[in-house]
């Protein structure tokens, strides 16, 4: 049973030096010095060399950068919410090839964010971030361990070194409709960083896969332990309430990305972003926020210029669309159909077995 293989697994890939306490079902696994003090590196990485960096570090461990999903998704979910979909086909519909694997920064859209008692979003949440991902397809579950060792060794790139990780959480097996699985979370210093899942298609385990993710916004603010808010919205985080600047920053990712303001469909977060901007701040002019959040999405995936974001997103918070309620979903379309295979993976994926 994979419960109870993982431990050994993890152990034999990690090495002797690390503590491993098993209570029950909840795991934890500690370096022997994790007492040493963490302290910065004086040097902030730039977005641009951050991502330079986790692309350098997973290629010399032979994993290779995976291009963007589409974020209007319309399946299951209206966006893309997770770098993990990239692994439907394989994990849920048992096809022989998903539709990315390797490392995938993919920007990503959610509404639930943890929030505090005043409504606003906890540090190290955001309505969109950028999921930092390595997802790959295994057939032995021992490569779960070597995933993660390879792992810390990228962390290690980035002066986050192994003795500040703690690995941790429940080996039992949870299931969402067709896929099932395991998470391991990982902290560095005390801070939640991101976790690691094994999972396995529920009626055929031999569709097996890895995903292991964080936020690029959250590992560049665990790196610097700058205030959250400086880390993703720089300058304009001391002039601006943080609430408006998540939604403007939301917004030109999806504006940049096809998906316009709308009653219904994946437009509707559109929508509702704007409808988070006071019209006095569009007024004056969203412009400079907007090349800052454009420029930052682009670096992960091509988007519109930014002054058609720009006009788009005023026009949202200035002139909404009416409400309207019956609306015909043609109206709005969601899905555009599945994101494509590369034409090598296509060809394997047609070839006889």
């Amino acid at each position: 049973m994979l419960t109870a293989q993982l431990p050994g697994v993890l152990r034999k890939a990690l090495g002797p030096h690390w503590e491993f306490t098993l209570d029950g079902d909840h795991l934890t696994i500690e370096h022997p010095q994790r007492g040493t003090p963490y302290h910065p590196p004086r040097h902030d990485l730039p977005w641009l060399e951050l991502l330079a960096t986790l692309q350098s570090a997973f290629a010399d461990t032979g994993v290779p950068r995976a291009e963007c999903l589409p974020l209007r998704w319309g399946r299951e979910t209206e966006l893309t919410i997770s770098a993990v979909q990239a692994l439907d086909p394989y994990l849920k519909h048992r096809q022989p090839v998903p539709y990315r694997q390797g490392f995938l920064p993919q920007p990503v859209v959610r509404l639930t964010g943890q929030r505090d008692e005043h409504g606003n979003l906890r540090d190290g949440f955001l309505t969109a971030f950028v999921n930092a991902s390595r997802i790959q397809t295994i057939t032995d579950v021992s490569t779960y361990g070597t995933v993660l060792d390879e792992w810390l060794t990228v962390l290690s790139r980035l002066s986050l070194h192994a003795r500040h990780i703690t690995i941790h959480g429940n080996l039992k097996i949870w299931r969402r409709r067709q896929v099932a699985g395991i998470t391991l979370r990982y902290d560095h210093a005390s801070v939640p960083l991101g976790d690691i899942v094994l999972l396995w298609n529920a009626d055929d385990p031999t569709y097996m896969a890895v995903d292991l993710g964080t936020a690029l916004e959250r590992l560049s603010w665990v790196r610097s332990r700058r205030p959250w808010h400086s880390v993703v919205h720089g300058d304009h985080a001391r002039h601006t309430a943080p609430d408006a600047l998540d939604a403007i920053r939301t917004a030109t990712l999806l504006l940049g990305s096809g998906i316009p303001a709308a009653q219904r469909g994946p437009g509707a977060t559109v929508r509702r972003m704007a409808g988070r901007i006071q019209p006095a701040a569009a007024m004056t002019g969203l412009s400079q926020a907007i090349r800052i959040y454009h420029t930052f999405w682009s670096l992960v995936s091509p988007l519109a210029d930014w002054p058609s974001v720009a006009h788009a997103l005023e026009g949202a918070v200035l002139h909404p669309p009416p409400r309207s309620y019956g609306t015909p979903d043609t109206l709005y379309p969601t899905h555009k159909g599945p994101p494509q295979r590369s034409n090598a993976a296509q060809a394997r994926a047609n070839k006889p077995t």
